[in-house]
């Protein structure tokens, strides 16, 4: 979640009346982002991980695990003897959703070289070390996506009630507002996604079909007011709050590109592996005490941030509500941001038409101004009486309020203002891990697949439809080992040389029209089955890797993604 504003936020009422003001000058913060910084060139690669976790309480008597409430208390010890005494302190933390959750990063962005891709582990087991170190017997740091029991009866430690007659932030049947951050900012955006949406949020999820389930599987509700009853499915598993998706932990890395351009690139070449790796790291089937028939929570928190009205969502004619809009504000990506992408660019894209209109007055291209015309659909969420006036030229809090509350699978970020940060891009679908090793080893992959799509300049473009039919397989039970996903066939053009961030087709002229087929995820990570002789090329490489003393741990996927996929020989790698 990122620092956190202080002041007095305003309740929905209020900050509905303040929306157009947050557009407007969000817009003019971003211009003035975008004419400082668009010629900025030759950044250096500085990335970073953020890893979610969870508190957890044992009763080893009783046979019981409960999320443990005290993540304020230890947010607040962790920042004074780390960042508050020492600015060079390794570690960073801040709170996140839960009141069971904290957020965990570097102290400082990691570079290019391999010594700090090999120092990604130690620093994750510091990080969990320093939290270890402020438990008492019986509780415990764990990085698990989802916790199997949220909602279930007395969950938390300290044990506390829903409370759903009362007036509340969630009004919900199984998550307690006391599981919820104490700072405002939390409540208040659990609130007002409520009250915008006009009802309570509702989530369900196949529940899986085995024989001590019955059929159909319905469920009664204590307490239910009858919203409960209308918004439940058979044979799903029913949750109403925003905690049971911000509640779950995830594992995100952000890099910064050298430039505009190579963001652009990479935020559309990454959008494509998003569903890849959201399969390869899918590592949450619990909800609410019930094994479900998926295996991924990237829907699970899309329905439980659907601030969308009933009209927005085309459930009734629109009369009140401006737009018509296909998906919640965290979903997948909806446009390609460079120029290579535009053909692909095949979902029906709604925006803001007075903003892209602003935009491009204000010197901002098509495809990028159609980007920011429609996050800019949306209404801030949360807003601070404090922060409504500000300096424009200075500070970018209006465009950050509707930025940083769009959590797509990729996001583009424009440097701070005067700031020496650069372009970055955020990978955000992939699953927390089990242990350091797996979270380390996760994101190291993903950073250095930016440094292969760069180096032999990879195209993995495909149309966006089939990008966002990928994301649904990739949630489905086991789509890691039975899932085909669409995926480009000829990924690699070398030689070539890149326009606007972007490798040109050969001659200019497109390839065969057929450019992509259903894979596997094991074809497309690893190729297709190698015969005898590149398979003892594939092991002579290693060896001399392992001969120069280059830790191979770290490169075996990028070098199964260069050389099994046939993008180069041996010698041109090396």
């Amino acid at each position: 979640m990122g620092l956190l504003s202080e002041g007095s936020p305003l309740n929905w009422d209020e900050t509905k009346r303040y929306a157009d003001h947050v557009r407007k000058h969000g817009i003019i913060q971003f211009l003035n982002i975008y004419h400082k910084v668009k010629d900025r060139q030759k950044d250096v690669l500085k990335w970073g991980d953020e890893v979610e976790y969870m508190l957890l309480s044992f009763d080893h008597e009783h046979q019981k695990v409960q999320v443990l409430l005290h993540g304020e208390e230890i947010i607040h010890e962790l920042q004074n003897r780390g960042e508050k005494s020492n600015p060079n302190h390794p570690t960073l933390w801040r709170p996140e959703y839960g009141s069971y959750m904290i957020e965990g990063t570097p102290g400082q962005p990691y570079g290019g070289t391999m010594a700090d891709f090999n120092t990604v582990e130690a620093n994750m087991k510091f990080r969990r070390q320093e939290v270890f170190s402020l438990l008492k017997v019986n509780e415990t740091i764990c990085t698990i996506t989802t916790f199997p029991r949220l909602g279930c009866h007395q969950f938390t430690q300290p044990v506390h009630e829903p409370k759903p007659v009362e007036s509340g932030a969630s009004k919900s049947l199984f998550f307690p507002d006391e599981a919820i951050n104490k700072h405002p900012r939390f409540s208040t955006l659990t609130r007002n996604i409520r009250h915008r949406r006009g009802e309570k949020i509702a989530i369900n999820v196949p529940i899986y079909k085995d024989r001590c389930v019955s059929s159909p599987f319905v469920e009664k509700f204590v307490n239910d007011d009858g919203e409960a009853a209308r918004a439940t499915k058979p044979d799903h598993i029913y949750m109403d709050a925003m905690g049971f998706g911000m509640g779950n932990c995830c594992l995100q890395v952000t890099f910064q590109a050298c430039s505009i351009s190579e963001a652009r690139y990479l935020y559309d070449q990454l959008a494509t592996i998003c569903p890849i790796v959201m399969a390869l790291s899918a590592a949450s089937p619990f909800y609410r005490g019930y094994v479900s028939d998926i295996d991924c929570r990237w829907g699970v928190i899309s329905a439980s941030v659907d601030d969308r009205t009933r009209e927005e969502r085309g459930l009734e004619p629109r009369k009140h509500s401006k737009y018509r809009i296909s998906k919640s504000r965290y979903d997948s990506i909806d446009s390609y941001l460079s120029k290579c992408g535009e053909k692909y660019n095949d979902l029906e894209l709604t925006v803001d038409d007075e903003i892209y209109k602003q935009l491009r007055e204000g010197g901002i291209d098509h495809l990028l101004a159609q980007h920011i015309a429609h996050l800019f659909i949306r209404d801030p969420l949360t807003l601070y009486a404090e922060k409504i006036n500000m300096d424009d030229a200075n500070e970018s809090d209006h465009f950050e309020n509707i930025q940083s509350t769009n959590w797509q699978t990729m996001r583009f970020k424009p440097p701070p203002p005067n700031s020496e940060i650069g372009w970055r891009v955020e990978f955000r679908p992939m699953e927390v891990q089990l242990t350091d090793f797996e979270n380390s080893a996760y994101v190291v992959f993903v950073v250095l697949l930016t440094r292969v799509i760069l180096s032999y300049k990879l195209d993995f473009l495909i149309p966006l439809s089939k990008v966002d039919e990928n994301l649904i397989v990739a949630q489905k039970r086991d789509a890691v080992r039975q899932g085909m996903f669409y995926f480009r066939k000829d990924i690699y053009k070398a030689g070539n040389p890149v326009v606007d961030g972007c490798a040109c087709t050969q001659n200019g002229i497109d390839l065969d029209s057929e450019e992509y087929a259903l894979m596997s995820i094991d074809t497309i990570i690893n190729g297709k089955t190698q015969t005898a002789s590149e398979s003892e090329e594939s092991q002579m490489v290693l060896n001399i890797l392992q001969s120069l003393n280059i830790p191979t741990s770290n490169l075996v996927m990028e070098w199964s993604l260069v050389k099994r996929l046939k993008m180069v020989r041996p010698s041109t790698l090396l």
